[in-house]
């Protein structure tokens, strides 16, 4: 993220650019703004190794702090900016952020925050005064200094794990004493993941406050490459972005992807798309028919990798060898990957197991040794974030669903991704969770959970011929016994699924094991 050659050698160049607005932000713009951020830091008597977090939605100031915490050792936590009051307390307290820097959009959230964080020593926020103890960023930034701060030294983001089935965890990885320009391997990974290059112009269209596209667009900013920041997803604007800015690398969730191939014919078919070299996809397992379909349409340019937040290993394919492995999500491209039984044993090929890594587990959960520990085989080469899937002949992986997420009926293992992709390549059916819900003598059953496309009504009738859909197509042990619609389902910006605020519905007053 440090970006002070590129000012110098190409001041007027776009750095960032904001989707909906069109506002520019220069390579010179901001390596001015990074710097007076670094110095606001420092002022505050911040020192390598403190934390600092950020509350903001998709806009230049995210990065630019993200650059003045890399330029002075800090860590620096960006928050999802959809989540609750006591969610958001909870991640400024436990991460031990010192500074708080917000905007107007966050609201009533924000002004709810300093009577419930009392260690934070400075409050900051963008676009309008706040209420005390709030500073407005931009004067204060504005009044610094635009020039390097003497004691430049990199700093990283502490990330925290989505809490989708429980309290996040701040993922802490230690950051080396070096100066902020130096080339790291994450960077270099990123840089042959996704082919990035300089001259290259990249569309981000998911949320900043994410590793994936955090990673992405530092990556972009260290190699002097233009990034345009979507404020949010729209499949239309997605495609008429990619045409006006001739967008050449772009990362997307499947979600995005099953919405892009929603649009009217008409559409997709008016957009020019020839410019993109490489379209990436991670975060959750893509539908096959889905896939397929995106690769029809922009060609064999879609490339897919596997990786937790946490970073202690990935998988990569691109789509030659995912069309001749349908459903992988890659090989190891750091890391080896091993399926261990619940006894500990290896599995053989095809066998489902829990995803281990070995080879890359530099990472520790802050302050909880405890989860740490829990993460690790008893040798401390090996690490998992619980996840559950199986390897081929050829050692391709293939993702089941998350271990928690397992369903046990009748004492058999059901792990429900594979009845949610189905259900998703159904044309009614635009979003679907499936979970276990509670049953007299089988302990769970499969239950679905459905959105519908739009113009499509919901009703028994509806029920009973997506059930059949499924039972048509899969084991009937996997299909749903019944489903519920719902207007919306809870997915966040990141397009992973919050099964757990649906799943804890049904399971209200009764002893839930699976949480």
């Amino acid at each position: 993220m440090y970006a002070a050659e590129h000012a110098q050698e190409a001041p007027e160049r776009a750095a960032l650019v904001m989707a909906a607005s069109g506002h520019v932000v220069t390579f010179a713009d901001f390596e001015w703004r990074a710097n007076r951020v670094a110095r606001l830091f420092r002022g505050a008597g911040l020192r390598r190794g403190d934390h600092v977090a950020f509350l903001l939605e998709n806009r230049p100031e995210l990065m630019e702090c993200a650059a003045g915490a890399e330029r002075t050792g800090l860590y620096h936590t960006p928050i999802n900016s959809h989540l609750g009051v006591d969610e958001v307390a909870y991640i400024v307290n436990d991460c031990e952020a010192r500074v708080l820097i917000t905007s107007a959009a966050m609201g009533g959230v924000a002004s709810a925050l300093p009577d419930l964080c009392p260690k934070v020593e400075r409050w900051l926020i963008a676009d309008a005064p706040g209420p005390a103890p709030y500073e407005p960023y931009d004067e204060v930034v504005g009044s610094l200094s635009g020039d390097p701060v003497p004691d430049e030294q990199l700093g990283t983001a502490m990330l925290y794990s989505s809490g989708t089935t429980g309290r996040p965890k701040g993922i802490l990885r230690r950051v080396p004493e070096v100066h902020p320009g130096t080339w790291l391997p994450k960077m270099e990974i990123a840089q042959r993941l996704f082919g990035m290059r300089p001259g290259m112009t990249y569309l981000s269209p998911a949320p900043l406050y994410h590793s994936a596209p955090l990673m992405s667009v530092a990556t972009a900013l260290r190699l002097g490459a233009t990034s345009v920041i979507m404020e949010g997803f729209d499949a239309a604007q997605f495609l008429s972005l990619v045409e006006r800015y001739r967008i050449t690398h772009t990362q997307v969730v499947p979600t995005m992807l099953s919405r892009l191939l929603r649009l009217p014919g008409e559409v997709r078919t008016g957009a020019d798309v020839s410019s993109l070299e490489c379209i990436v996809h991670a975060a959750a397992p893509c539908p096959v028919p889905i896939k397929e379909q995106i690769i029809d349409w922009f060609g064999p340019i879609v490339a897919e990798y596997y990786a937790a937040s946490e970073a202690n290993g990935a998988t990569w394919c691109d789509s030659a060898e995912w069309l001749a492995h349908k459903g992988t999500v890659g090989r190891p491209l750091f890391g080896e990957v091993v399926i261990l039984d619940d006894d500990g044993h290896d599995c053989p090929p095809g066998a489902v197991g829990t995803i281990w890594f070995r080879g890359a587990t530099n990472f520790e959960y802050f302050k909880d040794p405890e989860q740490t520990s829990a993460s690790r085989d008893a040798s401390g080469e090996m690490s998992t974030v619980g996840d559950v899937g199986h390897l081929d002949d050829d050692g391709y992986l293939y993702l089941t669903d998350r271990k928690t997420m397992m369903i046990i009926s009748g004492g058999v293992n059901i792990y429900p991704q594979e009845t949610e992709n189905l259900l998703l390549t159904h044309p009614k059916v635009e979003d679907a969770a499936v979970f276990g819900v509670p049953h007299v003598d089988l302990g769970e059953e499969v239950k679905a959970v459905v959105q519908l496309s739009e113009g499509v009504e919901p009703g028994v009738e509806l029920e009973r011929e997506l059930i059949g859909y499924c039972r048509d197509r899969i084991a009937h042990i996997k299909c749903p016994r019944s489903i519920d619609f719902e207007e919306t389902l809870p997915r966040l910006p990141t397009g992973k699924l919050a099964k757990r605020h649906l799943r804890d519905r049904y399971w209200q007053g009764r002893q839930n094991s699976l949480v």
